[in-house]
């Protein structure tokens, strides 16, 4: 049976499905349009997805078998491609867009043979550099995650599709997504075969996910004070361990719990001789149960990828826990759901740096709880999927759990029934498998709040490279205006200038007498407002693109062999570039360079006037005190805001900072102000 409103690869899809079911393409149609309402519109690419949906139900418990042999690969990435093009007149569109491409990408016959020849640089990218195969995009890759969470996770699938695609044009081929499930498979059983760490008695539902430190990995070292030890790094979904390398084995091993509900941190360390921060390839474990913290390095030659990789899973397995806490998620299967979701995380990131050799991916990118908690915003999205795990049935054939279980994964991490009996009383039993829209609207606010953020951020970067030396001299640059600020006020309060010293003491004692001082500080927020306004209608931002520093200075600050000093200039740098870059971001706001804070700005010094004018100001500083003490308490602890603090450091960021040029020759320095 064909049906012609679909197009070809629809049909052979849905043909595909019914031979997987054991059934007529008549009956399956039939059994869809049972069910389905036609308000809902989008006839072909629902029936695709009803289809595909059955299908796989039938196809996950054997899994890997599947994609051994090569049929998960071709029966999945023709779903996808079914999907993308449901109806035969989109397939006559893309037919349309192939024939332009082609015809595009011609190029002259007569090209020399050396040229002609391919690189052996490029042989581990081949798979993916195809392009006369048909491909699939973006959205048909995340829809396919929401089916089955084995090469994609609908969470962070557009970030993994973007990485994943980054050398073939944002298009993925058939060689490369069977490459990659193909890894996906290959690193499942290859982290079945580490040993348990010594010592160590894994718990039922822990799985090694990463080990490095052995005869055919690259080294690990522990330090301890001033001696540094060898050895092997495991990790699992629950803890981190270390086992010193000793005379003929290893020591027993060392436990680094991941999953306590403590204010424990991980974060990057640099290590050297005698405690100097020479080398950047380190991690550092701080926990309120140890007195001091653990520092693990990964050695390495040039850059500080290894230590990036590990740092990023320990703090997915971290913030796994903190999730499945913060949020209450006591019922078993929809914490082994999560724990399931985390672990393909891991496994795909595996198989994708197998994949891309040549430039290893951004690690976070394939990860949920580690890439959200560094995107603007992300917490909005990990509310969401707080709220789509109470909906999910661990118990499908096509979930993280039941995959995870088909890969052949060890019998003991296996839900035992009276796990599941329990776990049943609190999971749905729908299986939903389209994307919650309000999930899918987080993510896409998320990408375009990162977007801007990664962008105002970029701008920073040129700051960040500079030396001590010109930081120095661009913070005294931009604080010139304040050298002829202060000589003013010593002027005033001098007598040196009686009439303004008259004016102004006359002007206090009426403010203080009459009690307005919240009128005073609202009309200087609505002068400030106004010179926002004047300088944005006066084109201040063209006529001012950036500011000059003249460095005419050839010193150069020698720092000497000392840690102490090391430490010190290191502090000092640091509070430099920052200062450079608040300065910046302000001046930024005041000449309109980033117009939507610069309008969040003036709305809100217009709404602080507006109450320093309206309410007294006596009550505020009552308000103000009772603030102060209350939340250095343990109730203002208790009732901090930490959702508004980063609200405000993400804002912050998304803030590009003033163009600077700096300039040696003194003749294309601007003049002094008078």
């Amino acid at each position: 049976m064909k049906m012609k409103h679909q197009s070809s690869i629809a049909n052979d899809v849905i043909h595909s499905c019914a031979q997987k079911l054991d059934t007529s393409v008549e009956k399956l149609v039939e059994e869809f349009e049972a069910g389905w309402k036609q308000e809902t519109g989008d006839y072909s690419r629902k029936l695709v997805e009803f289809c595909c949906s059955k299908a796989l139900t039938v196809e996950c418990p054997y899994i890997q078998e599947k994609i051994s042999d090569g049929s998960f690969s071709r029966l999945t990435f023709d779903m996808m491609m079914a999907w993308e093009m449901p109806t035969s007149q989109d397939e006559e569109s893309h037919m349309e867009q192939v024939g332009k491409g082609r015809e595009d990408r011609k190029l002259p016959a007569n090209v020399p043979e050396e040229e002609d020849d391919t690189p052996l640089f490029y042989t581990d990218l081949m798979p993916l550099l195809v392009n006369e195969e048909p491909s699939i995009g973006e959205d048909s890759f995340v829809w396919l995650g929401s089916l089955v969470p084995l090469a994609v996770d609908i969470v962070n699938g557009r970030f993994t599709f973007e990485t994943l695609t980054a050398p073939t044009g944002h298009r993925l081929f058939f060689p490369g997504f069977k490459k990659f499930l193909q890894e996906i498979d290959q690193c499942t059983k290859h982290l079945q075969k580490h040993a348990t760490p010594k010592g160590v008695e894994l718990a039922d539902d822990e799985f090694i996910l990463h080990v490095e430190g052995t005869a055919s990995s690259q080294r690990v070292v522990r330090h301890v004070g001033g001696t540094s030890w060898p050895g092997r790094l495991t990790l699992t979904n629950y803890a981190l361990y270390f086992e010193a390398t000793g005379v003929m084995t290893y020591d027993d091993a060392l436990k680094i719990d991941l999953s306590k509900n403590i204010s424990h941190t991980v974060k990057p360390a640099a290590t050297g001789p005698w405690g100097a921060p020479l080398y950047d390839k380190a991690i550092i474990y701080e926990s309120p149960e140890i007195s001091e913290g653990i520092v693990l390095e990964f050695p390495e030659m040039t850059s500080s990828t290894r230590r990036d990789h590990w740092l990023a899973l320990v703090k997915e397995i971290m913030l796994m826990h903190q999730f499945l806490s913060k949020y209450n998620v006591e019922c078993p299967l929809q914490a082994w759901e999560m724990h399931a979701r985390t672990i393909f995380g891991v496994i795909r990131l595996h198989a994708a740096r197998e994949l891309l050799r040549i430039s290893p991916p951004s690690p976070t990118k394939f990860l949920i709880f580690a890439l959200f908690d560094e995107l603007p915003k992300g917490d909005y999205v990990l509310e969401q999927l707080a709220e789509g795990l109470k909906k999910i049935n661990s118990g499908h054939p096509c979930s993280a759990c039941s995959i995870l279980r088909a890969m052949n994964m060890s019998q003991s991490m296996l839900p035992s029934p009276e796990f599941v009996a329990v776990g049943k009383e609190c999971t749905s039993a729908s299986g939903e498998d389209n994307i919650p829209s309000s999930l899918e609207s987080a993510i896409n606010q998320v990408r375009e709040e990162a977007k801007e953020v990664e962008i105002a951020k970029a701008t920073t970067e040129v700051l960040k490279e500079e030396g001590i030396g010109e930081s120095a001299t661009i913070l005294m640059e931009l604080l010139k205006p304040l050298k002829n600020v202060v000589p003013w006020f010593q002027d005033v309060i001098s007598w040196r200038r009686p009439a303004i010293t008259l004016t102004m003491i006359a002007a206090s004692i009426v403010i203080i007498y009459k009690e307005w001082v919240g009128k005073a500080i609202a009309a200087g927020l609505f002068w400030l407002v106004l010179k926002m306004i004047l300088a944005r209608f006066g084109r201040s931002q063209d006529k001012c693109n950036e500011v000059v520093v003249c460095s005419g200075s050839d010193q150069k600050i020698t720092m000497e062999s000392i840690v102490a000093a090391q430490f010190g200039l290191k502090n000092i740098h640091e509070m430099m570039q920052l200062s450079n870059i608040s300065i910046l971001k302000i001046l930024s706001i005041i000449h309109a360079k980033a117009r939507k804070q610069a309008d969040m700005v003036m709305v809100a010094m217009t709404v602080l006037a507006i109450i320093f004018a309206v309410v007294p100001l006596k009550y505020m500083l009552i308000a103000i005190t009772l603030h102060s003490f209350i939340m250095t308490s343990k109730l203002g602890r208790h009732i901090g805001n930490a959702q508004g603090n980063r609200r405000l450091k993400e804002w912050w960021d998304s803030i590009p900072i003033f163009p600077v040029r700096v300039v040696e020759d003194a003749s294309q320095c601007p003049p002094s102000p008078s």
